[in-house]
């Protein structure tokens, strides 16, 4: 039987000397928040340090980060963090951790290191960086890291082999194993080979498509069918896609240059991130096919292509504010709308919304579900079966994904003829200790959410999403009432004003004498009582009465003022 997180999970013991120890911080049970601390001899590494983007569930809130209290004392441990390519979820939420200190060293490729000082800068955050390439290996303390070339959905993506008096661990990060890259860097099966070889102690694994049999789809395929829907189109097209995701915006710039449009990117983290790739050498852009998004009204619809963010339903996204006609590009009747991406669990319901607001537009929509105009960046249950036979690893750890994801990488490992008590399915903050070939769980460390609120960070609680859900859903009233400290007679009030509750305020004329009576009865009932006490009177009485007369449970505010 697999090595399972359960619940009440004890503090971990002190780390013995010459043990190494992993502590997932996010990433796993969510798709998203990647980041990873591993521990030994009193120093620590990170791998990766990414956001999670919040649910309908999470109103108001613009990122989630990993929680860093269980590093926060021990800031200056941190040997580096390494990067292992520049996808949001693994590389966004750097900035944060460079808040508490701003000098430790970010380990990464060219392009993953481009994308980060970029978003740093705008922290006003000078980082202490090193670029390294497959193939190199790097010092770090205790660490002796090795990067392997792996294939994903953004050039220059990485692998770590971390070497420890404790063991040796193969990170994955993501990855997939097509083999007819468009850049040509496949996953370096034969670098896995030799570390196979020297003997991988624990496998640390991308699962987000264990449980997907097969094999991922290459990325060319997605040509083709571009091609013909650029062909087809009589008017503008408008592809929405991640910011980072340069193949695919690779071959919408091939496609445009073969059917004579000219492409503007739309949405600052697109042009700033494709800037950044075709500087460096990673975006091939044909002649004379970009053009700034201000002069494409001087273009006729029929040769335009624009390259959008909001291929998830980010409210502030470019292709949200064309959808709800709050954007200055103005989505009209025969427009094409190509989604090329993939639909992460969670914003399902928002991406669905605007899909049927783009239709509403007049506008024909494309998506992964009627072309196939989107292939997944992570590896499928078939490549994962040859990465286990090819490493032959003692101990297994799937990463990245939700739990159904993380159990289905599981039992691949099981079928490889992976133990089955080798394998650990853990949570986040599960603390994996890793000695002599062994790797076990030995306790549990918290770990919740941390939320970014505009300029806050840290301070919404979950208690605070709950009081805006009930916002949203149910509504607000408040009840303003002065009463005479001596007899309980009401002076002024009850005063009542609800927001966001279908029926007009004289609904509420019936709970008056009630409200009056309670009041004038509490105030009697003991001479020491205090204001939150009678506040709390009137929010039982009207919380009663408006459950059970309009059906509601609203967000009650009393406001009990003695004279």
């Amino acid at each position: 039987m697999s090595q399972m997180t359960v619940p009440g999970l004890r503090t971990p013991p002190k780390l013995p000397k010459g043990t190494l120890r992993i502590v997932p911080l996010g990433g796993l049970g969510e798709i998203g928040r990647n980041m990873a601390v591993f521990e030994i001899d009193g120093k620590l590494l990170i791998v990766d340090c990414g956001v999670l983007f919040p649910e309908e569930t999470q109103p108001g809130v613009d990122l989630i980060l990993p929680d860093f209290s269980y590093i926060e004392n021990r800031l200056d441990d941190i040997v580096a963090v390494v990067l292992t390519h520049g996808h949001e979820d693994h590389i966004g939420a750097v900035p944060y951790l460079l808040r508490l200190r701003n000098d430790i060293p970010i380990v990464g490729s060219q392009l993953t290191l481009a994308l980060v000082e970029a978003k740093l800068a705008e922290h006003r955050i000078r980082p202490w960086s090193l670029t390294v390439e497959e193939g190199q290996v790097e010092d770090f303390g205790p660490f002796q890291c090795e990067f392997v070339a792996v294939n994903h959905s953004i050039p220059d993506a990485l692998a770590v082999f971390i070497r420890t008096e404790g063991g040796n661990v193969l990170h994955t990060g993501d990855f997939k194993m097509d083999q007819l890259p468009l850049d040509g860097r496949i996953t370096d099966l034969r670098h896995f080979a030799r570390l196979g070889e020297e003997g991988v102690d624990l496998f640390m694994v991308d699962s987000t498509n264990a449980d997907v049999p097969g094999f991922t789809t290459a990325e060319a395929e997605i040509g083709p069918t571009l091609d013909r829907l650029f062909g087809a189109a009589e008017k503008r097209i408008i592809v929405a896609s991640f910011s980072s995701h340069v193949h695919r915006v690779q071959q919408v710039l091939n496609a445009a240059a073969l059917h004579g449009r000219k492409v503007a990117f739309v949405g600052r983290s697109m042009v700033r991130n494709m800037q950044i790739a075709a500087k460096l050498g990673y975006l091939d852009v044909p002649n004379n096919v970009l053009v700034d998004l201000k002069n494409i009204d001087k273009l006729p619809d029929n040769k335009v292509v624009l390259m959008s963010t909001g291929s998830q339903g980010e409210p502030m996204a470019a292709l949200s504010r064309m959808a709800n006609g709050d954007h200055k590009v103005v989505v009209g009747q025969g427009d094409t709308v190509i989604l090329a991406s993939s639909l992460i669990p969670g914003n399902e319901n928002a991406v669905y919304r605007i899909i049927n607001g783009l239709l509403k537009l007049g506008a024909d929509v494309i998506h992964k579900g009627n072309a196939k105009v989107h292939v997944s960046g992570h590896a499928a249950a078939g490549e994962l079966l040859y990465c286990y036979n090819i490493l032959e690893p003692k101990n297994v750890m799937p990463v990245h994904g939700e739990t159904r994801h993380l159990i289905a990488n599981g039992k691949l490992a099981e079928a490889s003829g992976v133990p089955a008590g080798n394998v650990l399915l853990t949570d986040d903050g599960t603390v994996v200790d890793l000695a002599n070939g062994v790797a076990t769980i030995v306790g549990q460390v918290e770990c919740g959410f941390v939320y970014v609120d505009g300029s806050s960070v840290g301070e919404i609680t979950d208690a605070d999403l709950k009081d805006r859900r009930i916002l949203g859903d149910e509504g607000f009233i408040s009840i303003i009432t002065v009463v005479n400290r001596a007899t309980g007679q009401i002076v002024s009030g009850p005063e009542i004003h609800a927001r966001g509750v279908a029926e007009d305020d004289s609904v509420f004329d019936e709970i008056m004498p009630k409200i009056a009576k309670a009041l004038e009865e509490a105030v009697l009932a003991s001479k020491d009582h205090t204001a939150h006490q009678l506040q709390q009177v009137v929010r039982r009485v009207v919380g009663t009465w408006v459950n059970r007369k309009l059906r509601r449970r609203p967000m009650i505010i009393p406001v009990v003022l003695e004279a």
